[in-house]
């Protein structure tokens, strides 16, 4: 349980808790179940495959470490089954079809995981009919980006230019219209939110058409990256930064039935919004061993629809979760380039290796968090 005897994380509340994590194979998916095993939660997982290779799951050895179920979202009986195996006091949603560049490869795959999937998840959480918190991730791209220069409120219209922005609304729909059909009854012991983020970064992505993970594949290998949008703003952030915001959702949403049904945005400060140009500029100083020169080259291969701009507003989170983000911009490039750094650079491989260096760098976040008297932590 980590360093739970000196230090109060999110209340204690998920140690000893059945939490079923949806996407744990997934980059952030992994992240967070490292997170709820170092908080002491009993850790479940249903994700039909693991999706890359390398993939942070096999690297981090998570198979042996938690109860893991393969398994279709989009499959109803599937879903139904393991959630009625598990019985799970909190449920995380992060199951999805993730990649906008595969939204348009495969449209409907896109739709079924997302829309379906999501519920398949909910409906579940209803056939079951226990007590039960659920926390359903969706995306920053569930808003239809008219690309103004201030940030999307939860209140923003919902929708898409791409299959994949499309998918996210959609999902929130789903989640809608679940909530006040069964969830927002007084007898209902399922409370559920959803929660909204994008353009993470961090250790272990190898995800296609990423640019962090496109970057260290290539910078690992002498290769110069070929990058489509350079001039292209995103609110980066450090993939523990959302983490935190969901856990802390969920933590909310278990103490407080005034949470039920609600939707909330975690997102970084606005000074973390950098062209996709400066921060591989940021990156390739932080890569120690030298990347390539160029480190970047800029192609005119733009065979989608990519949004130049979108943030997000966070002050609902901040007024009724009490959420901000640790890091600054210098520590988010700190804690991504040290982590591929040391993976690339090991002179061994192994689970125990990388678990370690997951979780050092999840207690120096929370180090960090004490520092700023963050309230979902606290020193004894």
């Amino acid at each position: 349980m980590g360093d739970l005897v000196k230090n109060t994380v999110f209340g204690n509340v998920y140690a000893g808790k059945k939490v079923l994590v949806t996407g744990n194979t997934g980059f952030k998916g992994s992240w967070l179940t490292t997170w709820l095993l170092e908080l002491g939660a009993e850790v479940y997982g249903l994700s039909l495959d693991v999706p890359t290779q390398p993939a942070l799951f096999d690297v981090l050895g998570l198979r042996r470490r938690i109860t893991h179920s393969e398994a279709d979202v989009r499959d109803t009986g599937a879903v139904r089954r393991i959630v009625a195996g598990v019985q799970p006091d909190f449920v995380f949603h992060l199951a999805a079809q993730p990649i906008v560049s595969r939204s348009y490869e495969m449209p409907v795959e896109t739709v079924t995981t997302n829309v379906v999937g999501t519920a398949n998840v909910l409906d579940a959480l209803r056939v079951q009919n226990r007590p039960c918190t659920a926390v359903i991730i969706t995306s920053d791209k569930c808003y239809d980006n008219v690309e103004w220069p201030w940030g999307y409120r939860e209140t923003d219209a919902l929708g898409g230019k791409d299959v994949y922005s499309g998918s996210k609304g959609a999902a929130e729909l789903v989640c809608k219209s679940y909530y006040h059909s069964f969830f927002s009854k007084d007898d209902s012991p399922v409370r559920m939110a959803t929660a909204r983020a994008g353009n993470v970064v961090g250790g272990g992505d190898w995800a296609r058409d990423r640019i962090v993970p496109d970057c260290m594949r290539a910078w690992s290998e002498g290769r110069t990256v070929e990058i489509r949008s350079p001039q292209a703003t995103r609110p980066w952030q450090h993939v523990l930064e959302p983490l935190s915001g969901y856990l802390l959702l969920g933590q909310a949403l278990y103490d407080d039935a005034r949470l039920n049904g609600e939707r909330f945005n975690f997102g970084p400060k606005a000074e973390h919004s950098h062209t996709v140009r400066e921060l591989l500029e940021a990156l390739s100083r932080h890569w120690r061993s030298g990347a390539p020169d160029p480190a970047y080259a800029i192609t005119g291969n733009i065979p989608f629809h990519e949004a130049g701009l979108l943030k997000l507003n966070c002050d609902k989170a901040l007024a009724r979760l009490r959420w901000t983000p640790v890091l600054d911009y210098n520590a988010l490039i700190a804690f991504t380039g040290e982590w591929y750094y040391a993976f690339y650079h090991a002179p061994e491989k192994s689970a125990e290796s990388g678990f370690a260096l997951t979780v050092a760098q999840i207690k120096t976040y929370e180090q960090l968090a004490i520092k700023q008297k963050q309230l979902w932590i606290q020193e004894q």
